[in-house]
């Protein structure tokens, strides 16, 4: 007989275990804390959590327990519930309810069924539960089966409890008291569970929100798409670096979950302004590409002045000139276009640092062809934004392209201090606006110093370097070999670009060669 004492005390450990439910974020632990709890709170031996599936036809086995043999699936337990039980479903084929089941027809019947021994009830189906006794040794005699409804009512699970255990653990039959304290947990777990499952729904939202918009992104330029997909990746794997060093100036960086999904949404959403940048900007492959590649037009031009020349040829021989010297005079000529063609072909890409004596021969060949445009006017062989364009230095972007370019951040930072974040995702706006920024204070767009930006935004800002010196998908370049882009990040550390402290977990830890494995191509990998 329980005493008042008991009940009490049984009461005081729902209420803790209420409190706890509330408290547990991940839904598979907090799954396995409902079934446990209601294993302690009713001195069952056994127990089995199912969820209703989402096309509401079946339940699904979720944790399974039985202490005496050991027996554990789901949750933390390390091995799964899929495939080692079948799904009950709710309905027959001809659309009765499979009531026969008694965890179905606590379901359907939103109502508790209490059974002293399977052994002995009628109207139910335990041959699954006998054949298991036969295989296993166990006897499963007592059932408490509960029903779990949510704030709309509807059943979205079972809780059912296996041989409660008297103070000798011998099996026995489920008090009035056990299946109160039962349905009372079953309903406080309905609550802290459908609360899970809605902020599970929302932050699957949310992050969805954010993959449509770097889809966006993508759709314009699928080099930036693989940008934003791979500095999340990385970001996270220089992270969990950090947060595994022991010693050093970051010894004392730690990361919660909650740290973990804040840093991640950031660094999934550091390029969304470029939702504003030009697709041709941003796509920009060579130095003359708008829409299309404009050295084309400059090809054209050049077979153009040596039409003109072969005219001039032929007008000179019927003037009485000399036949070989017109023919030699319009072959030099054409070996001039065809080498300076070369020579604007090659300065186009973009790919190599251009020299003082270089941009001096695109001067050159600008006024050294004469054409007739168009309109039949006499035209510069070049026009001032051709010029402008081949005579880039270094790259393929034009100043006012690349601080076009550059605005992506200032976009960036302007649409993510719109929303309304709430307090655990607070600090997204500066993690993800601080990662063209520089420890020195010559970054962009704030022109921040080391010390003005977290430990988080100068992750990003190393991750959003090294992907883009690796990248294996920009049109205007070939990804990096990773001893090269490693000896660039070495620089950017002494030059102030990038936080040392960062750079040496990010070497020490090899982070670059997990990313490299996972990331690169093979033949990138030479260290």
């Amino acid at each position: 007989m329980e005493t008042i004492d008991d009940l009490f005390r049984r009461l005081e450990q729902l209420n803790d275990i209420g409190a706890s439910l509330s408290n547990e974020r991940n839904l598979e632990h907090l799954l396995e804390k409902i079934l446990l709890a209601a294993k302690a709170i009713t001195r069952a031996d056994g127990g089995t959590l199912y969820l209703v599936s989402d096309d509401h036809q079946r339940l699904h086995f979720q944790i399974v327990r039985t202490d005496s043999l050991n027996i554990a699936f789901g949750g933390t337990s390390g091995q799964p519930v899929s495939g080692k039980f079948p799904d009950l479903a709710l309905y027959k084929a001809d659309g009765q309810p499979n009531n026969t089941m008694v965890a179905v027809d606590a379901a359907i019947g939103r109502k508790t069924i209490n059974i002293a021994d399977a052994y002995t009830a009628e109207g139910f189906d335990f041959s699954g539960t006998r054949k298991f006794d036969e295989r296993t040794g166990y006897r499963s005699q007592s059932f408490l089966t509960v029903p779990m409804q949510n704030h709309e009512g509807e059943i979205i699970g079972v809780l059912q409890l296996i041989n409660a255990l008297d103070a000798q653990n011998q099996v026995k039959a489920f008090t009035t008291a056990d299946q109160r304290l039962a349905e009372s947990l079953a309903s406080q777990a309905a609550i802290a569970l459908t609360n899970r499952q809605l902020v599970q729904q929302l932050e699957e939202l949310f992050e969805s929100f954010i993959k449509l918009i770097n889809l966006a992104i993508d759709e314009k330029s699928p080099y930036t798409g693989g940008h934003c997909q791979r500095v999340p990746e990385l970001t996270m794997m220089l992270a969990e670096a950090v947060n595994a060093t022991t010693e050093g100036p970051l010894a004392d960086f730690t990361l919660t979950d909650k740290d973990r999904y804040e840093l991640r949404i950031a660094s999934l959403m550091h390029d969304c302004g470029k939702v504003t940048t030009p697709v041709h900007v941003v796509d920009k492959a060579t130095k003359l590409q708008t829409i299309y590649d404009r050295i084309h037009l400059i090809d054209t031009r050049f077979e153009v002045v040596k039409r003109d020349a072969e005219v001039r040829k032929w007008q000179q021989i019927a003037a009485g000139g000399e036949r070989s010297e017109a023919e030699n005079q319009y072959s030099a000529f054409c070996r001039q276009c065809d080498d300076d063609r070369e020579f604007l072909r090659k300065a186009n890409i973009g790919s190599e640092r251009m020299r003082d004596e270089d941009l001096d021969q695109i001067r050159a060949i600008a006024i050294r062809y004469r054409w007739q445009n168009e309109h039949g006017e006499d035209a510069t062989f070049l026009s001032d934004n051709e010029l402008e364009n081949l005579t880039i230095r270094a790259g393929t972007l034009t100043a006012p392209e690349r601080e076009t370019i550059n605005h992506h951040i200032v976009a960036t930072i302007k649409m993510l201090e719109q929303l309304p974040w709430p307090k655990h995702l607070k600090n997204v706006p500066e993690y993800a606006g601080g990662h063209h920024e520089r420890m020195d204070g010559k970054g962009y767009p704030k022109g921040l110093k080391r010390d003005d930006m977290s430990w988080q935004a100068r992750m990003m800002g190393i991750s959003d370097i090294f992907e883009a010196l690796t990248a294996k998908d920009r049109p205007y370049k070939d990804g990096m070999k990773l001893s090269q882009a490693l000896g660039i990040l070495e620089n950017f550390k002494k030059n102030g670009h990038i936080d040392p402290d960062l750079h040496e977990i990010f070497v020490k830890s090899e982070v670059y060669r997990k990313y490299a494995l996972e990331f690169m191509n093979e033949h990138q990998v030479d260290c």
